[in-house]
C-alpha cells in the first residue's frame, strides 16, 4: 500500500505540538515502517495564531474539531485536546463514526467512555488506540494485547503518575517537608497549579482502569476503584519507613481474585531493594504477571511531550500497516461486566498515631486492635511534641474490613489526637 495515511490532529498543545514535530523530522523513517507515507494533512485549535513553534503552514485549519472528523480527506484522527467529555468525546465519536481510525492520549474520556468507544470502533470497522493514555512512553498496553497475549495475567501494578513519585522521592532524598516540595513540583512544570488530579491518586487510577480492563478482559470499571491519595503521607512516615527497609510509593494494583478483580490506587509501602522501591524521579513503572511469563517489569517515562508523542506514533504506525486490533485486545462485546472483589487481600500495614502523651494510652490503642483481631509486629514511639506521643506500629497481616474497624475504634479514643494514617505493605 502506497497510498498516504492521512492524519488529523485535533488538539496542539504539548503533545499535539510533539506529534507534529516527530511527523515533519522523521517522514522516511516513519514511511518506511509503516509501508507507506504519513501526513498530517488538517489541523484544529482554540487559537489559529499562536506561535506554537512548528510550521502548520502546510495543514488546513479547522476551527471546529468535530468538523476535523468528518473531514473526507482523512483515514485517521489523533485526538490530544483532554476531558472526559465535550469536544474530546464529541470529536472521537464523529471520527469513528464516519469510518475514521482515532487515536488517543485521553485517559479520563477512555476511563468513562472506552466501552461505548470500543464498540463504536468495531461497529465501523475502524480501529480505537490509546499507548499514549496510560503510561506516557511505555508500551504497556501494546504489552499486554500482544506480547502476552499468550498469558493469563493475574496482577498488574506499578507506579503511573511522575508527579507522586517525584514528590515521595524528594521528600526522602532531601527531608523538607510535602508543601514545600508540592510547591517546587509546581514551578518546575511536574505539577498543575491545582494539583488535586494528580495527588490525589485520581490521575494514575484512571490508567490502572484500563490496563485492568485490558489484562482481564472486563469492561472498563473507573468508578469501583479504591483511591487515596499522598497528600497525608509526612516526612515521619518516610523516615520509619526507610528504618524498617521500604520506601512510600503511590501504588496502583489491579488483581484477580476467586471474587473479582481488586483494584486499587493508594500509598504503599514497598521493599526498598525492589524494582518499583528503587523507582526515582517522575519516571513510571508497571508490572505485569502472568502464568506463563511470570514477572514483566516495564519503565520509562510517564509524561510529557517526547514520551506520549512518541507512543501516539507507534500506535499510528500500527494502524498505517492495517494492523487493527480491537481496543482492549479482544471484542468488546465480549469484554465481560466487571464483577469487583468484595474485600481486598490481607496484608501487613504500617499505622501512624497521635496520642496523648499520659499513661495508659498504648494500652488502648493495642486493644482496639485486639478487639478487631488484629496482632501488632512491631510499635516504636517518637519523639514527643507538644504533650502529643506519635506512635508508629506495623501490625501483621490483616483484611481491610478489621483494619478499617481497629482505626475507628482507635478514632474514638479521648486519648487519640488526629485520625490515624494506616499505609498498606504491599508484596512486590
Amino acid at each position: 500500500m502506497t497510498q498516504p495515511l492521512r492524519i488529523g490532529l485535533a488538539g496542539l498543545g504539548t503533545v499535539g505540538t510533539g506529534v507534529v514535530k516527530i511527523v515533519q523530522r522523521q517522514a522516511p523513517m516513519l514511511a518506511a515502517r509503516a509501508g507507506r507515507p504519513i501526513e498530517i494533512a488538517a489541523v484544529s485549535a482554540r487559537s489559529r495564531h499562536r506561535d506554537r513553534g512548528v510550521d502548520l503552514s502546510g495543514y488546513a485549519w479547522e476551527d471546529d474539531p468535530v468538523a476535523l472528523a468528518r473531514r473526507t480527506d482523512l483515514d485517521l484522527v489523533i485526538e490530544v485536546m483532554g476531558g472526559e467529555n465535550g469536544p474530546a468525546k464529541a470529536t472521537t465519536m464523529a471520527a469513528l463514526g464516519s469510518g475514521k481510525h482515532v487515536v488517543t492520549a485521553n485517559k479520563a474520556m477512555m476511563a468513562r467512555h472506552g466501552q461505548l468507544l470500543a464498540e463504536t470502533a468495531e461497529a465501523n470497522g475502524v480501529g480505537l488506540r490509546f499507548e499514549a493514555a496510560v503510561a506516557g512512553g511505555i508500551p504497556a498496553v501494546k504489552a499486554l494485547t500482544e506480547g502476552l497475549a499468550g498469558n493469563a495475567i493475574s496482577r498488574v501494578m506499578g507506579v503511573m503518575n511522575g508527579t507522586c513519585n517525584y514528590i515521595l522521592t524528594k521528600m526522602e532524598a532531601t527531608g523538607a517537608a510535602y508543601d514545600k516540595v508540592l510547591e517546587e513540583a509546581k514551578k518546575l512544570g511536574y505539577a498543575e497549579a491545582d494539583p488535586t488530579f494528580d495527588v490525589g491518586g485520581f490521575d494514575a487510577a484512571q490508567k490502572l482502569a484500563l490496563l485492568s480492563a485490558t489484562a482481564f478482559g472486563t469492561q472498563v470499571d473507573y468508578d469501583r476503584i479504591l483511591i487515596e491519595g499522598i497528600e497525608r503521607v509526612n516526612l515521619a512516615d518516610i523516615e520509619h519507613a526507610a528504618e524498617l527497609g521500604y520506601r512510600i510509593k503511590l501504588l496502583g494494583v489491579a488483581r484477580k481474585t476467586r471474587s473479582g478483580v481488586e483494584m486499587r490506587m493508594q500509598p504503599c509501602l514497598v521493599p526498598a531493594h525492589s524494582a518499583v522501591g528503587q523507582l526515582e524521579g517522575v519516571t513510571n513503572m508497571v508490572v505485569f504477571e502472568g502464568d506463563a511469563v511470570g514477572r514483566i517489569t516495564l519503565s520509562g517515562p510517564g509524561a510529557g511531550e517526547g514520551p506520549t508523542a512518541s507512543a501516539i506514533m507507534g500506535d499510528v504506525v500500527d494502524l498505517a500497516r492495517g494492523f487493527v486490533l480491537p481496543a482492549f485486545g479482544q471484542p468488546a462485546a465480549t469484554l465481560a461486566s466487571p464483577t469487583p472483589a468484595n474485600a481486598t487481600g490481607e496484608a501487613s500495614y504500617y499505622l501512624r498515631i497521635l496520642l496523648t502523651d499520659a499513661p495508659g494510652t498504648l494500652a488502648k490503642v493495642a486493644a482496639a486492635l485486639g478487639e478487631s483481631g488484629i496482632s501488632i509486629n512491631r510499635m516504636r514511639q517518637v519523639q514527643h511534641t507538644g504533650g502529643a506521643a506519635p506512635v508508629l506500629i506495623v501490625t501483621h497481616e490483616t483484611g481491610r474490613d478489621a483494619l478499617d474497624a481497629a482505626l475507628g475504634r482507635i478514632s474514638a479514643l479521648e486519648v487519640c489526637r488526629e485520625e490515624p494514617i494506616a499505609i498498606r505493605i504491599e508484596d512486590v
